[in-house]
């Protein structure tokens, strides 16, 4: 089957078109600036970007009316349970809400479905970020009023832990897994038998810190930061979400050059790096007492993983619970298309918004 995914950024349009599991291509569209700056938000960038991928298509050598089906990366809507989705009209009005609408993974759905429609084909999403598994107990925050809930790097997570469970000899329902996966944020969630019954909520700041997230914070700190009058609700936000973690510590948010900073001596670099993989450490070793202990491996993933200073340096703290394997890089395209696959071949009962 030809499959087309969908995968939009603030500032990029990345797709691909698979022949089952094997790409045909895969492609990444760097929007300039100064185009999108014609558009008021994001959602008013759908024809933009839906030529942007035809035309791609197009210039591949690919016939779109050859095209099975079409996957998108999950947007921003109410939780829902891990698995495929069929994107419907139900799930694109709520890809269109206000708040939905300011992120662009809910445009990858919306293009998606228009150019599905066209087509007259299948069109799916995959563990969207709003995947919600968490039981009762993780939703407790400690303050009345206030709920913990569950965003996350959902689709390669539970990608990986499939992957590790095949590795295994075991089906991922089977297993309990802790997966930490480590990019521009850092999420750790822990696995029970196909469900991710809890996880930081990465996108809101909880949790480890990383290369552009100040992760969780002292709360009277934080408290005395917000009362200053310093700052508005918007520098604020882009204070402790995009400009935390490495970048306020050493001004750069790519682990690459805080390694090299480190290895040129800089000690301050040195002390951030350890103290990210010990933070990691941290939540992974919580997972673990979620699970009781009963762990069957530990896994690591995203960009970050490709450190094998940082890797290393997690594991050393946490091999005493369980096998550490490492999944580096985030395959989010051949995730997307393998949900795809399993609706499509029967193997899963894909759900309904």
């Amino acid at each position: 089957m030809l499959i087309l995914a969908i995968n939009l950024g603030s500032t990029s349009s990345k797709y691909a078109v698979y022949r089952d599991t094997e790409p045909v291509f895969i492609e990444t569209i760097r929007h300039p600036k100064e185009e999108l700056a014609v558009f008021p938000d994001i959602i008013s960038q759908k024809d933009y970007r839906c030529k942007a991928v035809l035309d791609g298509v197009r210039e591949k050598g690919v016939d779109i009316h050859t095209v099975d089906a079409v996957v998108a990366r999950g947007g921003i809507t109410r939780p829902l349970p891990g698995g495929t989705f069929v994107i419907d009209e139900a799930m694109i009005e709520a890809l269109r809400d206000p708040q939905a609408a300011t992120h662009a993974s809910s445009l990858s759905g919306i293009i998606a479905y228009d150019i599905a429609s066209d087509l007259k084909v299948p069109v799916y999403t995959v563990d969207p970020v709003v995947t919600d598994e968490l039981e009762p107990l993780a939703r407790v925050s400690g303050y009345d009023g206030i709920e913990r809930i569950s965003i996350f790097h959902a689709l390669n997570q539970k990608a990986v832990a499939r992957a590790a469970a095949k590795e295994l000899g075991k089906k991922y329902e089977e297993l309990n897994l802790i997966v930490a996966h480590m990019g521009g944020g850092i999420s750790v969630g822990a696995h029970r038998n196909g469900r991710v019954i809890d996880v930081n909520n990465c996108l809101d700041g909880d949790g480890p810190f990383s290369p552009e997230r100040a992760g969780s914070l002292p709360v009277v700190s934080l408290l005395d930061i917000c009362c200053s009058g310093k700052y508005t609700r918007k520098e604020l936000y882009d204070m402790f979400v995009k400009k935390g973690g490495f970048y306020s510590y050493l001004g750069v948010n790519d682990g690459r050059k805080a390694e090299e900073m480190a290895a040129a001596g800089d000690e301050k670099a040195n002390l951030v790096l350890d103290a990210m993989a010990y933070q990691v450490a941290k939540e992974i070793g919580a997972c673990a007492a979620v699970l009781s202990g009963r762990v069957d491996a530990i896994v690591m993933t995203g960009g970050l993983a490709y450190s094998k200073r940082l890797t290393g340096a997690i594991a050393d703290r946490v091999s005493f619970i369980a096998q550490v394997m490492l999944f580096p890089g985030e395959n989010e395209m051949l995730a997307l298309v393998e949900g795809a696959l399993r609706a499509l071949k029967g193997e899963e009962e894909a759900k309904r918004f």
